[in-house]
């Protein structure tokens, strides 16, 4: 039997971004892994209970811990911490050791996301999700990285 992996929601064409759009991955090998049934969608931010279209987030660094708030100063942090813990479950549920998530996301970024000035300034730190997934052994790949991401499936 084939292992089932994640991938984040948006990239398959769900219009769940904050700003109700997508960014759809195009990929051939997205499509024989759909028909296959191999792949968990998921959505951290909406797992968490957040509406789309919602406010643009970020995580907020301080010296003795992080949040994640909107421009408006609107403390969504349970919402995405819920949110991972939530993706979480449904890795463990389904064995998934590998991810396909959504760059630069507050969420779902395995590399950078923005640093919380809301200046379109990133910095090397992951996401929410992708950090806890990350932390539970769960190898996390980006759009950009689906070469990487296809190679590790085999």
């Amino acid at each position: 039997m084939s292992h089932k992996i994640l991938i984040s929601a948006c990239l398959m064409g769900q219009n769940v971004r904050y700003d109700g759009k997508h960014n759809l991955v195009d990929h051939p090998a997205l499509k024989l892994l759909q028909l296959d049934k191999r792949i968990v969608l998921a959505c951290p931010e909406m797992l968490g209970g957040l509406p789309t279209p919602r406010a643009p987030a970020e995580i907020i660094h301080t010296d003795k811990q992080q949040f994640v708030r909107t421009q408006s100063n609107i403390d969504v942090t349970e919402a995405f911490i819920t949110g991972a813990k939530l993706t979480l479950e449904l890795c463990l549920k389904h064995n998934i050791g590998i991810a396909l998530m959504a760059k630069n996301s507050p969420s779902c970024g395995n590399e950078q996301t923005y640093d919380g000035t809301f200046s379109k300034t990133l910095i090397k730190q992951a996401g929410v999700t992708a950090s806890l997934l990350q932390s539970n052994h769960i190898q996390i790949f980006n759009q950009t990285q689906i070469e990487e991401f296809l190679a590790a499936l085999n």
